[in-house]
């Protein structure tokens, strides 16, 4: 069930790495360069804007532990059929087997129909069948129902959004040791709009959260500790949040550490690795990236001088809305043919004819 709560997560906000005023020197490097910034983060919001994202259609679930599996004891066969049968896509099986077993009070295979009913897997959705049977689970002392209740409170699903009980129901499943909900929770303290703002209590299940794994919970904590909030200041412990939220593919953590190690900020400095991880970001769609691969390109620093390739992600930047009126200028003086070889390459990595 990975899929529904990749949907149902809430959208971290935070005003992090990504501010336009950030900059890569374009200057032509002296004999002996002062240190520059490859960019300059903007501080986090105080109140960073915190919703769950909208759910999208759902393909066939991969294997990968979810509610139905979450305590399921590996000599159970029953609760082996019923995830089993999920996992392979085979939905009116799984409801079938869950049905009856949650007539048993299984509050896995309650979980299970809650997941069915709420994505159309095997049954018409019906957001109302699925509150019911997440709560029936939740009310038995599921961690995961709970936090998928809560996903469902917090858009209105099922019934009318209310934002206190899935503030109830966050604290409950990361009290059972729920990253998800420590995650999202710590999302509420920090916003302090259904709860009273609370930093240190935010900074708190954001480790329990990055500590369990999470890459995003990882990422927000490495800004915590970049910024002091909630925590005292520490660059090398962002350093470290931010590289293993990289290793673990959050595109955001990639341009933010190689940002660190460009600029040798809790790290030591090596531009060369922070350049690769600005061109594997860029690649991804991640405009900033672009933007600062971009940047280096034109400039030099750390790398050959590429106008071609700058302008070619300068361009591509453009379109995502990162627009650059420093980079407009340093490249404004390319020849017709390196700007049109540029241009068709942008056009080719857009997709446009």
């Amino acid at each position: 069930m990975r899929g529904l709560r990749s949907f149902l997560v809430l959208a971290v906000t935070l005003a992090l790495t990504a501010d336009a005023s950030a900059q890569v020197s374009l200057a032509p490097p002296a004999a002996t360069p002062p240190e520059k910034p490859a960019a300059e983060p903007a501080r986090p919001a105080a109140k960073p804007k915190a919703k769950p994202a909208t759910p999208a259609p759902k393909p066939a679930p991969t294997p990968a532990p979810g509610p139905a599996a979450d305590t399921a004891q590996p000599n159970d066969p029953n609760v082996d059929l019923v995830f089993g049968a999920f996992q392979r896509g085979f939905y009116k099986t799984a409801f079938d087997l869950a049905i009856k077993r949650a007539a048993n009070g299984d509050p896995k295979a309650m979980a299970m129909l809650g997941e069915l009913y709420a994505n159309a897997f095997g049954v018409p959705r019906d957001d109302a069948k699925a509150a019911e049977w997440y709560k029936r689970s939740a009310d038995a002392g599921d961690r995961e129902a709970m936090f998928e209740l809560a996903m469902l409170r917090l858009m209105g699903r099922g019934g009318p959004a209310d934002r206190q009980e899935a503030a109830r129901l966050l604290a409950s499943s990361a009290k059972l040791g729920n990253p998800k909900a420590a995650y999202n929770l710590a999302l509420m303290y920090l916003g302090g709009d259904t709860l009273p703002q609370d930093l240190r209590r935010a900074a708190e299940l954001m480790r329990i959260a990055a500590e369990a794994g999470s890459p995003e919970a990882q990422y927000a904590l490495a800004t915590f500790y970049k910024e002091g909030t909630g925590v005292p200041k520490d660059a090398e412990k962002a350093a470290r949040l931010l590289q293993t939220a990289a290793l673990a593919g959050n595109v955001d953590a990639e341009v933010e550490y190689a940002i660190a190690l460009f600029n040798g900020t809790g790290t030591p400095k090596n531009e060369a690795a922070a350049i690769a991880l600005l061109r594997k970001a860029a690649r991804q769609n991640n405009a900033i990236a672009q933007n600062r691969l971009a940047r280096v390109l034109a400039s030099g620093q750390g790398v050959p001088v590429d106008k071609v390739e700058a302008l070619k992600w300068h361009t591509i930047a453009k379109t995502a809305g990162k627009g650059d009126p420093e980079l407009d200028e340093a490249l404004a003086t390319m020849s017709a043919g390196d700007r049109a070889r540029a241009e068709a390459a942008a056009r080719k990595w857009l997709g446009a004819k």
